[in-house]
């Protein structure tokens, strides 16, 4: 099983650099901040017989986990339609195809069932610019990221791994609202893990999350810590502290990585480059203890 859709900031990258710091065993897992979902394939790959907490403030990108859990064969028949249409034509007509898709997706939804609306969405998720969640004027505040490369050959998504999501979802709860809307759900012994909108990011997915609410995002780490769960949460080093000089009793990390979309630094000719960036793994200790690593 693998993440469903490209999603910029998703973790599947980072995965092995979090190793040493992620749990040996779960038998209850909480991601208030789901996106994509590598962390949760991570977690059910740990053990699949877990209990799992799945809350995304994307109602829409939810309803196509919900759709996956309880309708995925109606919602593959949607994704078989369009594929059928889109797959034969040229890179031109892919395009014009995207954008009056697009365009029935941001104006004519509501004349459409939840499972035709989530397949929608998640064609256009699949065949759009580079995982980047983009809402627009001109899309009615609904998904309105421009076309991707449109070079897809023989299918547009991979059944066998949607099958496997929808095996998965079956022992997962599902929430969509604000991220403290899973506080109820956390236990002792829960691993919680946090991955908000980065500090300056250049994409906000639709959602304006400034210093205030990653402030709240450090306290509900916090309150997690007091309810006995073992909570992490991953972010953007911008070079100002914010984070460590809020780090209380628990521990920073620090990885370098590499951004590839969206980060990417233009040179005076027009071309780009990859651009190197740090990020911070916060995570929640037991009252008492420090141990922050700083470089």
């Amino acid at each position: 099983m693998k993440p469903l859709f490209m999603w910029a900031g998703g973790k599947t990258r980072l995965i092995k650099k979090y190793k040493e710091h992620l749990p040996e065993t779960i038998e209850h897992y909480v991601e208030p901040f789901m996106g994509a979902g590598a962390m949760f394939v991570w977690a059910y790959k740990k053990n699949p017989n877990a209990r799992f907490v799945l809350n995304d403030s994307n109602v829409a990108i939810m309803n196509i986990y919900r759709m996956i859990r309880q309708d995925v064969e109606i919602f593959m028949e949607h994704l078989d339609h369009m594929s059928s249409i889109y797959l034969p034509l040229s890179k031109e007509d892919r395009k014009a195809y995207y954008y009056s898709l697009r365009h029935q997706h941001a104006y004519n939804y509501d004349r459409w069932t939840r499972a035709r609306e989530a397949a929608s969405l998640y064609f256009l998720m699949k065949t759009g610019f580079n995982g980047i969640w983009q809402i627009n004027k001109n899309t009615s505040g609904r998904f309105g990221t421009p076309a991707g490369l449109l070079n897809q050959k023989d299918k547009v998504y991979d059944k066998t791994n949607v099958m496997e999501w929808s095996k998965a979802l079956q022992r997962c709860t599902l929430l969509s609202g604000d991220f403290a809307i899973a506080l109820p759900h956390i236990e002792p012994n829960s691993y919680v893990f946090l991955d908000p909108p980065y500090r300056g990011s250049f994409t906000q997915y639709g959602v304006d999350f400034g210093d205030q609410m990653q402030q709240r995002v450090v306290d509900f780490l916090n309150e997690c810590v007091e309810k006995g769960a073992y909570t992490l949460m991953s972010n953007r080093d911008v070079g100002d502290n914010f984070f460590e000089d809020r780090v209380g009793t628990n521990e920073i990390v620090y990885f370098d990585v590499t951004y590839t979309a969206g980060r990417r630094k233009k040179h005076a000719d027009g071309t780009f480059t990859a651009k190197k960036a740090r990020e911070i793994l916060m995570i929640g200790s037991k009252k008492g203890s420090s141990n922050v690593e700083r470089e």
